[in-house]
């Protein structure tokens, strides 16, 4: 096979793999092992016997758009993705804008707290915590 044919067969393959994830009802995301380590401790000390980690965009902040993070429940319509046994679930609304994203988890003596770099976003407020498309 030459060339152009495995590189035919690369995109084949490429659009497969895509569609299986959706029809799956996942998205293209890492989470790192520091942030799953992070929220398997925030589910064992929460009172609420939460199955996921939320990951959410909302209206806000300095750039248009902002992040946000909670313990939740799964519903049909969410993105569920596992990473390390720890399920993590997007509303389709949110989908697009975290695709491809890496959700890490950050301490420094500024603060602590859940970092997203995001390939979709166009550009970034100083703390990071809002983006706009």
């Amino acid at each position: 096979m030459n060339i152009k044919g495995l590189e035919v067969l690369e995109i084949i393959l490429d659009i497969k793999y895509t569609n299986d994830i959706r029809q799956l009802n996942m998205i293209q995301l890492e989470v790192t092992s520091k942030a799953v380590e992070k929220i398997k401790a925030f589910q064992a000390s929460d009172q609420q016997s939460y199955q996921a980690f939320r990951i959410y965009v909302q209206g806000g902040g300095c750039s248009g758009f902002e992040y946000g993070f909670s313990l939740d429940n799964p519903t049909e319509q969410d993105h569920v993705n596992e990473f390390s046994g720890v399920k993590i679930v997007i509303d389709p609304f949110s989908a697009p804008y975290i695709e491809n994203a890496i959700v890490d988890y950050q301490e420094d003596f500024r603060g602590a707290g859940f970092q997203v770099k995001n390939p979709n976003a166009k550009s970034t407020c100083g703390c990071g915590q809002s983006f706009a498309v």
